[in-house]
């Protein structure tokens, strides 16, 4: 017995979802736990398979497909004539056509069908969850002339959080005009406090993330630094410098650092401090505006 694992993964520019990636995995490892031998059948931008069209279909005794949708046409009618000596498996499918007029398949698990519904199968797929990271990037800022960094330190953010797997939450803090459809203060707050970290060049980014108890990573692109290497020092965060004063490895430790278990105790407790820092201006604006003479 050698099985042919297929799915929408299998074609190119068929679009193939994070849904059907999952039951493809599930199902492998089933195989794999079972002894069965088996290929997975893969296409461009997918690598970990064999392209099926090289394959001699001799060599397999099953076809399996998994996930999405499924009728009698291009591109999987060809794949079926290739292999129509093979047992068909169809799981979690959604069968387009009436299953009385048209249904390959020995076994088939579907989805729905002309017949049945059920549950998708990535109810039952166990999958580790990954970091979510904010990244709050700021746009170049002439007032600071010559001492910009901007491109350096959106380069190297790039590069730190291309080498981990983590998903990536573009944040734009700005109100006027917004590249992410937030409108309004509370929106962008609320975004950066549901990140398990962030990453950011933007001052609002830092303070709003640690506010929220959300650990972060700030560079400073100024030259030196300004203001935010400025509030990382009157907050106490430590995970703060200018993009001229750090290397890569060093941000890659302080995000290694974000996403340590006890990250968002130390984030409120600086939090905490920086509010009891800030108490007094409430009465002293008060003060001053009604008793101007003083």
């Amino acid at each position: 017995m050698k099985v042919l694992l297929a799915g929408w993964f299998s074609f190119e520019q068929m679009g193939a979802t994070a849904g059907d990636l999952l039951c493809r995995d599930m199902v492998r490892r089933w195989l794999s736990e079972a002894g069965v031998r088996h290929d997975v059948a893969v296409a461009h931008p997918f690598t970990e398979g064999v392209a099926w069209r090289d394959l001699d279909p001799k060599n397999y005794t099953h076809l399996i497909f998994v996930c999405g949708p499924f009728g009698n046409g291009p591109p999987v009618d060809e794949m079926l004539e290739a292999f129509a000596h093979c047992r068909m498996v169809g799981l979690n499918l959604s069968m387009l056509q009436d299953l009385d007029e048209w249904d390959p398949f020995e076994l088939l698990i579907e989805r729905d069908s002309s017949r049945a519904a059920r549950p998708d199968m990535v109810f039952i797929t166990e999958q580790p969850k990954v970091p979510v990271i904010g990244v709050v990037l700021v746009h170049p800022q002439g007032e600071y002339g010559g001492r910009g960094m901007h491109g350096e330190a959106n380069a190297m953010i790039e590069s730190v959080l291309s080498k981990r797997e983590a998903s990536l939450v573009k944040i734009d803090t700005r109100l006027d005009e917004n590249s992410c459809g937030l409108r309004t203060p509370d929106e962008v707050e609320s975004l950066i406090a549901r990140m398990d970290a962030v990453v950011t060049t933007r001052l609002h980014g830092l303070v709003m993330a640690i506010k929220n108890g959300v650990p972060a990573v700030a560079i400073d692109p100024i030259r030196g630094g300004a203001k935010i290497v400025k509030q990382g020092e009157s907050i106490g965060w430590p995970y703060v410098a200018s993009a001229d004063n750090v290397e890569e490895d060093v941000l890659t430790g302080w995000l290694d650092g974000c996403l340590q278990a006890d990250a968002h105790g130390r984030a409120r407790k600086c939090a905490d401090l920086a509010a009891d820092q800030l108490k007094g201006i409430h009465a002293q604006l008060i003060n001053v505006l009604n008793h101007p003479e003083a």
